[in-house]
């Protein structure tokens, strides 16, 4: 929220900025040294300005989320007067849940027809929830970045809450899902940060089934365990086998690789695969568990050819 800032975008070519003021307490006495009038003026003043260089003006509100309501309100109107066309509800500190970001973004609503921005920190975990909660309370914009980075824990992901809003709402973000796992690798590869295994859409174990009994109700209707189509996502099923690994994984995967069991060496595979994958710590490689098919076909003397 200063002058030399705008100046700053305007060589930089740029076409609308996000200038920033602490809108509780605490952040103004510390940060600004001030009290609310100043923090006030000051958004008169470099929102005045930037409009002024013909800059299109999105204020943050920082810390916002720990601001007296009343004077967020406040500073809400002097951003629009001062001609800002949105406004960002920050929380900073991670101090909301879903039920408090609805309430809190459905106050603000009733009283600006402002666009209204939500950029939530995920320190308990909770980012994607109150984002999806602030757009349920009439928040019109949404602050996200690819995998969640971000301070601390990070922000809410790009991910997360456009596929929630399109699976649990119907909304269109105009994201185009079956990208967002490429965007997920690019953005890890330069962040030099790995992309947990189990992390949500874009984790390499999203649609990835090992459980005997999720296996067996996934090969007669994949509703049984699995509500989010992979195909939105340009992604597909993958069945692993391992310790917790039942026949009906075994007997899908011979059939897939035309290979010949009967149910009594279907038992003795599965039972050797199990073993294979306590011993080993992991999942049991295709090419393992046809050795052991091998195997078991010559103690048992069974023509598998």
């Amino acid at each position: 929220m200063r002058e030399a800032d705008i100046d700053a975008a305007i060589e930089a070519k740029l076409s609308m900025v996000n200038v920033s003021i602490p809108a509780s307490d605490v952040q103004i006495a510390a940060k600004l040294g001030g009290d609310r009038e100043l923090a006030l003026e000051q958004v008169k003043r470099v929102v005045g300005y930037a409009r002024e260089q013909e800059l299109e003006v999105a204020v943050g509100g920082e810390d916002s989320s720990r601001a007296d309501v009343n004077f967020l309100i406040t500073l809400i109107a002097t951003a629009k007067a001062a001609g800002a066309r949105r406004f960002r509800i920050a929380d900073t500190l991670s101090v909301l849940d879903p039920d408090s970001a609805f309430a809190l973004i459905g106050r603000l609503r009733a009283t600006t027809d402002l666009d209204l921005e939500f950029h939530g920190h995920d320190d308990l975990g909770l980012a994607t929830a109150n984002t999806r909660a602030a757009i349920k309370g009439g928040a019109s914009h949404a602050s996200v970045t690819v995998i969640g980075l971000g301070e601390r824990a990070g922000n809410a992901p790009l991910e997360e809450v456009t596929v929630a809003l399109k699976q649990l709402y119907g909304r269109e973000t105009g994201i185009v899902l079956p990208e967002l796992e490429k965007v997920a690798v690019v953005v890890a590869a330069a962040a030099t940060c790995a992309i947990p295994l189990n992390k949500a859409i874009v984790g390499g174990h999203v649609f990835t089934h090992e459980s005997g009994i999720h296996v067996d109700g996934l090969l007669k209707d994949q509703r049984t365990y699995q509500s989010l189509d992979p195909q939105l996502l340009g992604r597909s099923n993958r069945i692993v086998i391992g310790k917790h690994s039942g026949l009906s994984a075994i007997t899908s995967l011979f059939k897939e690789l035309q290979l010949a069991i009967n149910a009594e060496e279907a038992r003795r595979i599965l039972s050797r695969v199990r073993q294979h994958a306590v011993e080993h710590k992991g999942p049991v490689p295709r090419e393992t568990v046809v050795a052991i098919w091998r195997d078991v076909c010559e103690r048992s003397l069974t023509d598998c050819a």
